[in-house]
């Protein structure tokens, strides 16, 4: 794994010249991916998307597992490119954007990337890129890496339920929708959802990820005050 990953893995000296690439093997599943879910992904649907046995793929990646590592670490792209005149808590959120829109693009990437494993170049180098703006700050090392999980959480929690309310209809616009009816016949034993749904302002509907990001980032800020103050 470490060798897909890591481009360590030495290329054949004997034979015909290889006619796939890893990357494009990795590429075609991400495509398979984006269109019919991880559950698509077999070693043979991918042969088939490239016209090629089953057989022939394993010389380049032993299996299904091996293979959608690397489809992550592709698929995850390299890390953005953030504002350096920004503040800390500006590239953050820019960081945490693209995050967002990577998910977006890429649904699957929700399940493989959750749980520890073994990251790739692409994925370590995110992770640099969110530390970075947070190194000269009174943060510890231990809270620096628990921000970026805070935030990484968050985003990832705002992808799912947006992928789960679908295209059409955003996750807020849907949780009214579904409530509505119960809240009808039973809503005098809901008052506060009742009040909270009765006055929600339509423009302010679907702010979740960044009203969360205000939230996590303003945390940041005040805990960061409080020990200057502390220091001073």
């Amino acid at each position: 794994m470490t060798e897909l990953l890591w481009g360590s893995r030495p290329q054949p000296r004997r034979g015909p010249k290889p006619a796939l690439t890893l990357e494009g093997i990795a590429t075609a599943a991400i495509a398979v991916a984006d269109t019919e879910g991880l559950a698509a992904i077999s070693m043979q649907r991918v042969a088939g998307e490239l016209g090629y046995t089953k057989m022939s793929l394993y010389r380049y990646v032993p299996g299904k597992a091996e293979l959608v590592a690397v489809m992550t670490d592709l698929a995850i792209g390299e890390p953005p490119q953030l504002d350096q005149d920004a503040d800390w808590a500006g590239q953050l959120a820019q960081w945490a954007e693209r995050l967002f829109v990577g998910f977006g693009a890429h649904p699957w990437l929700l399940e493989t990337t959750a749980g520890p494993r073994l990251v790739g170049p692409n994925e370590l180098g995110w992770l640099e890129r969110a530390l970075a703006p947070l190194g000269d700050t009174a943060l510890s090392a231990a809270e620096r890496l628990d921000a970026v999980t805070v935030i990484t959480g968050h985003v990832r929690t705002i992808a799912q339920q947006s992928l789960a309310a679908g295209p059409q209809q955003r996750p807020e616009e849907q949780l009214t929708s579904a409530m509505t009816q119960v809240l009808a016949e039973h809503g005098e034993r809901y008052p506060a959802v009742l009040a909270a749904l009765g006055a929600v302002d339509p423009a302010e509907q679907n702010q979740a990820m960044a009203f969360g990001l205000r939230c996590i980032l303003s945390g940041l800020r005040q805990l960061m005050a409080e020990r200057a103050v502390g220091n001073g």
